[in-house]
């Protein structure tokens, strides 16, 4: 409510062309560049994790989410614009321990991560790392910011079985359900 009146206030004060969107999130240029969130093991909530036994994209892949996404995911089944969510990949080792023999561990080895922005309302229609309803961007270490060119080509294609659920493998995410 305050930002509201705040805004109404501009507009009444200085005119409908003083008031500027309000930014999509703060990892999110004003041309749509999508930086990688900093810190994001610590400051975002964990949904859950896959794990992939074979393969170039074998390992953990741990995902995670802003608080107030999380809790409005939970009570209307959806991320808002402006949610973010980081994947991250990781590579594993196996070992025998008093759980058993060839228990799988995430170690040091980081692959990439994948960093999706909620946009339902197509904010940058002329930027090929935004579209169906996602800002969508990959980073790996070593190399400066989002490596993908075209979201279409680079990463789309794994998520279309989710289609139908906003492109999104929402059942390893157990922390999205409501308590």
């Amino acid at each position: 409510m305050k930002n509201y009146l705040t805004g109404l206030l501009l507009v009444l004060l200085a005119g409908p062309q003083a008031v500027a969107a309000e930014p999509l999130s703060p990892y999110v240029s004003g041309d749509g560049a999508i930086a990688m969130p900093p810190n994001f093991r610590t400051t975002m909530t964990h949904l859950g994790s896959w794990f992939v036994p074979g393969g170039d994209a074998s390992g953990f892949h741990d995902v995670y989410a802003e608080e107030w996404a999380v809790r409005a995911y939970q009570q209307t089944g959806k991320f808002p614009d402006g949610a973010v969510l980081v994947k991250e990949l990781r590579a594993h080792s196996s070992g025998t321990y008093t759980t058993g023999e060839n228990v799988s561990y995430a170690n040091d080895g980081l692959k990439q991560w994948f960093v999706m922005v909620k946009d339902a309302s197509n904010r940058f229609p002329k930027n090929k790392s935004w579209g169906d309803g996602w800002g969508w961007a990959l980073f790996q270490p070593g190399k400066s910011g989002n490596v993908s060119k075209d979201y279409k080509a680079d990463c789309l294609g794994c998520h279309v079985p989710a289609r139908e659920n906003d492109w999104l493998y929402t059942e390893a995410y157990p922390t999205l359900k409501a308590q």
